[in-house]
């Protein structure tokens, strides 16, 4: 969530312009003229942007859908550039469209509902009407967390297994460490840092790629890994892969333990030397979908793992350039034609081809809007560090 970068090391200088430079101005002012048109294609605040059908029709949801959060975010990230009112003020409406999830104690996914629209609100505006509805949201959220099995339980139920954990979730402790500065309560942290070292134990392979579920029993010891909305159970689901990488890259900045920083470090390894990773570096939606190289790619993957490469990048190592620059080479394909829609197109979304759950047959190679999210995330980052370098 933090746009400013606290480590940006003077050696990012020398190779923070190899590559052509983004223009993040023009990506803004494309991105503000889209959303200009989602909004009023929007009138209704109780329904939310998602995708498209297949018939091409707008995909709406409730805010109780996980992805209530994202639009009001993007709002914020556009008004986070452009500084206009009029950006502010959208923001602010689809923010509070979300408020009464504040006591949804039936998701693990708060963090993207409520911390991506409440948390860049708070952090841009400092209105104090935020916070006590996040700090009520990280309450609902540590109710999912039982200290028997040590983890924060995603879904209520998957198969036959009734403690299921998704790799998703490591997305949600930033907003449970910001829960535990504000209000002092130290059971936010503590919670967060098992919840992560179990992840780490249970949920990665040797090789450093994740399994997408893993199912506990009651008393903390894994019955069962599995895949939803991957290939298969032993496969590398892409945006899964990205999804650690960002939460694990977070841990550090929060804890700064560096065997978080390690554990992200060999994620982005195994994801930039993966065989499979196209030239592009936008993955197919599975590192291991059978019909590689005829499998649909998912941008949504790869705006996450940009966004998290730009910060990976900034704590230094001795691979530190390779990541800033896959990251940019990530965001310079989202940002082509290959990748993003032209104005008035695509049911307004910015992105096109990311797949949300392909063995479901449910938002493949459509617009998904937290692809939009953290593309609009990983340029803001982008912009950061070349300031920051030019400075």
């Amino acid at each position: 969530m933090k746009r400013y970068l606290p480590f940006i090391l003077l050696f990012l200088s020398p190779f923070a312009f190899g590559q052509s430079p983004i223009d993040v101005d023009k990506e803004f002012a494309f991105a503000a003229q889209q959303y200009a048109l989602m909004l009023k294609s929007h009138p209704d605040t109780t329904k939310f942007p998602q995708s498209t059908k297949p018939d091409g029709s707008p995909d709406d949801r409730t805010s109780d859908w996980w992805c209530s959060g994202f639009f009001g975010g993007s709002l914020w990230h556009i008004y986070e550039h452009t500084k206009a009112p009029v950006w502010k003020a959208a923001a602010q409406k689809w923010t509070m469209a979300v408020a009464k999830e504040q006591y949804n104690t039936g998701t693990h996914d708060l963090g993207f509902m409520l911390y991506c629209p409440f948390g860049n609100g708070y952090r841009l505006t400092k209105n104090a009407t935020y916070p006590p509805i996040l700090l009520t949201g990280a309450k609902s959220l540590s109710t999912r967390f039982d200290p028997k099995v040590g983890v924060i339980k995603s879904w209520n139920k998957f198969q036959n297994y009734n403690y299921p954990v998704i790799i998703d979730n490591m997305m949600n402790l930033e907003f449970l460490f910001w829960a535990a500065k504000t209000s002092g309560n130290k059971e936010f942290y503590n919670l967060s840092v098992t919840h992560a070292d179990n992840t780490i134990k249970n949920h990665y392979r040797p090789d450093y790629s994740s399994y997408h579920v893993v199912c506990y029993n009651p008393d903390g010891t894994v019955a069962a890994r599995k895949t939803a909305q991957g290939y298969a159970d032993n496969s590398a689901w892409a945006r899964g892969q990205a999804w650690g990488l960002y939460g694990f890259t977070v841990m550090y900045r929060e804890t700064k333990d560096k065997k978080y920083l390690d554990q992200a470090r060999h994620i982005a390894d195994f994801y930039l030397n993966h065989p499979n990773l196209p030239a592009d570096k936008i993955p197919y939606w599975d590192f291991n979908a059978p019909n590689i190289p005829n499998e649909e790619r998912d941008a949504s993957a790869g705006a996450i793992t940009s966004s998290a490469l730009f910060e990976l990048s900034t704590y230094g190592g001795p691979s530190a350039k390779t990541y800033y620059q896959a990251a940019v080479k990530m965001l310079e394909s989202l940002s082509s034609p290959a990748y993003k829609a032209n104005l008035g197109e695509n049911n307004n979304f910015i992105l096109k081809h990311s797949v949300g759950h392909k063995p479901q047959k449910s938002e493949v190679d459509t617009p998904i809007v937290y692809a939009d999210y953290y593309y609009l995330e990983a340029l803001l980052r982008y912009d950061t560090l070349r300031r920051k370098a030019k400075s």
